[in-house]
C-alpha cells in the first residue's frame, strides 16, 4: 500500500470513513513536522497497534504565544513526507490554517484545572488552550482509535487525557518513552536551531537531571531545586527557566518527599533564543 496525502478535511474523512467500514483499526500521530526520530518511534508504534496510522502535519498557531518563536518553528514539509513514506505511515494529513480555523468560528475555553497553571502553562499563557483547540479539532477529524503522543511534553500529555476525558473524545492516549540522541539530548525540533556550540553543551541538561536523580536523598526538594538551577546556570550558554519537582499524575509541587509517591522533575532551558524542555522520573 502507498502513502496518501490529503489536505482536505473532506477527502480524509470520507477515506477514514470507508476503512472503518472494512473494520480496520486508526492510529493517529498529531505533529508539527520537522520530524525527527522521537516522532518516528511514536508513527512505529501506532504501525504495530493499528491498521492505519495517520500522521497529521501542521504548525498550529494558536498554541505560540511567542510570535517569533511561531515563525522560527522549523518547517521541512518534503523532508517529512519524504521520511514517513520511506517507513510507510498510511496516511498523511497536511491541512492549511484556513481549514483548521475558518472563519466565523465561535472559540472553545477549556479548564484544564491545576494541571494548567503551572510550568508551561504558567509560564507561556495561553498555550494550552491552544493545543487543546487544535487535537480536539484534529480528534473530531481524525477519530482515531489510538493516539500517540511523546513523554518529552509530560504537561501537554495529561492536558491531552484531560481533554479526552472531559469531551468524551475517541481515541485511547498511549504516552511514548522520551527519545534521546546518543549523548543523552532529548530529540526535538528546535534542536536543529542551536549553534554548533550550543549542541555540544546541550547534553548537560540530560547530566545535571541525572545528577538530581542520584542525589535525591541528600537534598529537600527546595535545596535540590536550587542546586539544579546554580548548575544550569554555571553553565555560560544556559540560562534556567524552571526547574520543577512534582507528583507525577498531579503536577502538585513537591514540597517535602512523601513515599509512595511518584515524582518527575521538569526542566526548561534558554540556550540562545532555542527554549528546550525536559524531564527526569526521580522515583
Amino acid at each position: 500500500m502507498f502513502m496518501r496525502i490529503f489536505s482536505d478535511i473532506y477527502d480524509l474523512q470520507e477515506h477514514l470513513n470507508k476503512l472503518r467500514k472494512n473494520g480496520k483499526s486508526i492510529g493517529f500521530v498529531p505533529t508539527m513536522g520537522a520530524l525527527h526520530n522521537g516522532h518516528i518511534s511514536l508513527i512505529k508504534s501506532s504501525i504495530t497497534e493499528n491498521d492505519i496510522t495517520v500522521c497529521s502535519i501542521f504548525v498550529n498557531p494558536t498554541q505560540f504565544n511567542n510570535s517569533a518563536d511561531l515563525q522560527n518553528y522549523p518547517r521541512t514539509m518534503n523532508a517529512d513526507i519524504e521520511l514517513l513514506d520511506s517507513i510507510n505511515c498510511d496516511l498523511v494529513f497536511t491541512p492549511t490554517v484556513e481549514a483548521m480555523y475558518p472563519k466565523p468560528e465561535t472559540e472553545i475555553l477549556f479548564n484544564f484545572g491545576t494541571i494548567e497553571q503551572v510550568m508551561e502553562g504558567k509560564d507561556r499563557p495561553g498555550h494550552f488552550q491552544g493545543v487543546g483547540t487544535i487535537v480536539k479539532k484534529l480528534f473530531d477529524i481524525v477519530e482515531p482509535n489510538n493516539a500517540y503522543f511523546g513523554k518529552k511534553d509530560y504537561q501537554q500529555l495529561l492536558i491531552i487525557k484531560e481533554l479526552t476525558r472531559q469531551y468524551n473524545l475517541s481515541p485511547n492516549i498511549i504516552g511514548c518513552e522520551i527519545i534521546r540522541e546518543n549523548d543523552g539530548l532529548a530529540m526535538s525540533s528546535r534542536n536543529t536551531r542551536l549553534t554548533k556550540h550550543q549542541r555540544d553543551e546541550a547534553p548537560f541538561i540530560r547530566k545535571t537531571m541525572l545528577w538530581a536523580k542520584e542525589n535525591i536523598e541528600n537534598y529537600s526538594p527546595n535545596n535540590l531545586t536550587k542546586e539544579v538551577e546554580n548548575r544550569i546556570n554555571s553553565n555560560s550558554e544556559m540560562r534556567i527557566t524552571y526547574f520543577e519537582i512534582s507528583e507525577a499524575n498531579t503536577l502538585i509541587k513537591c514540597e517535602n518527599w512523601e513515599s509512595n509517591t511518584d515524582y518527575i522533575g521538569f526542566i526548561v532551558v534558554e540556550m540562545g533564543d532555542v527554549r528546550l524542555i525536559d524531564n527526569i522520573e526521580l522515583f
